[in-house]
């Protein structure tokens, strides 16, 4: 196949936008529907060099860096919200004005050419983090975490503020392509490797009542049924029935090498309620470093565990990253 330059994606996560004849010949039938929101600090360019890293700052003024060697993905640095508890600076923050038609521009032509020329499902994407992450990220995360405990005004100030803006977003994104919509992407990462972010007692004090009211506001949204694909990371099976109570119907990306996230179980647990979009393969071991019968043995399994009776859409457990052999990803993609 032809050399190409690559087209990053995503500037955080350092993932590339994948040529359509990739797609075609590996027979991908879902693509993403994005915005060209400025809020959205993965379709950043103003990254510039500062020392052994490269650097940008996102419109919500949150400072991102990677480092120029061995770094597969920026990390946050700096926060416009740190040790901010005052309710009046959630007001009075340049927040991106979610009605400028900027951002919508081209999405019922990209949702048109997948649908109706190309034959292929499409996704169609958030803005930015989930309202959870984005509160996370602006505030930092020790910071956040403390106001969830003691400045409880300020935390759901900022949280019902990110949740209008969100509502904001979707409400025109769906008006745009109604006509074909399906599924649209919502995320926040509730679980770590070993367990839940926070208690859940807090989660439902904290993020549960915001959820709830986003994702059944997506839902009213179109006649026709639109499908909640949710992403989080970790171990979470614990929250998933609260997810699926708030309107959840897919999951993504079943971080199957987290704590308690055994295939067979949870498709026997939850699926009748949600979809598991992922869990095709573990990125953190297998992928990476699998020889190719380890890697055919664990696609196996994966598939002989989620794809009985339907609800399973094979995908790997999120991004398959630059220490990845390309050699592995077809071994995968030769088992499925």
């Amino acid at each position: 196949m032809p050399k190409r330059d690559i087209k990053t994606y995503n500037v955080i996560q350092q993932t590339a936008r994948v040529d359509d004849d990739v797609i075609e010949k590996m027979g991908i039938d879902v693509k993403a529907v994005t915005s060209n929101a400025p809020s959205n600090p993965g379709l950043s360019k103003e990254v510039y060099e500062e020392g052994d890293y490269y650097c940008f700052c996102d419109v919500y003024g949150v400072l991102w860096k990677m480092p120029k060697i061995g770094g597969f993905y920026y990390d946050m640095v700096e926060q416009p919200f740190k040790n901010e508890v005052d309710v009046q600076a959630v007001a009075s923050y340049p927040w991106t004005d979610m009605n400028d038609p900027i951002i919508y521009k081209d999405m019922k032509a990209k949702a048109d050419l997948f649908t109706y020329e190309q034959e292929k499902a499409y996704c169609l994407e958030r803005p930015y983090g989930g309202i959870w992450e984005t509160a996370l990220w602006v505030c930092g995360f020790e910071s956040m975490y403390c106001n969830m405990m003691i400045e409880k005004d300020f935390a759901h100030a900022l949280m019902k503020k990110i949740t209008e803006l969100r509502m904001q977003y979707w409400k025109n994104a769906v008006e745009q392509v109604k006509d074909s919509i399906l599924i649209v992407s919502e995320a926040d990462d509730v679980a770590s490797q070993n367990g839940l972010l926070c208690s859940m007692e807090l989660y439902k004090e904290m993020v549960h009542p915001y959820h709830k009211k986003l994702f059944s506001y997506i839902k009213s949204l179109s006649k026709e049924k639109i499908y909640i694909n949710y992403h989080t990371c970790g171990a979470a099976k614990e929250m998933l029935p609260l997810l699926i109570e708030e309107g959840v119907d897919i999951i993504n990306p079943v971080q199957i090498s987290a704590k308690g996230m055994n295939t067979k179980e949870l498709k026997k647990e939850f699926g009748n309620d949600l979809v598991f979009w992922g869990g095709g393969i573990d990125t953190q071991y297998v992928l990476q470093n699998g020889t190719k019968q380890e890697i055919y043995d664990e696609v196996k399994r994966r598939i002989d565990d989620l794809a009985p009776g339907g609800g399973f859409v094979f995908s790997a457990v999120h991004n398959i990253q630059a220490n990845v052999p390309p050699e592995n990803v077809a071994y995968m993609w030769e088992a499925l």
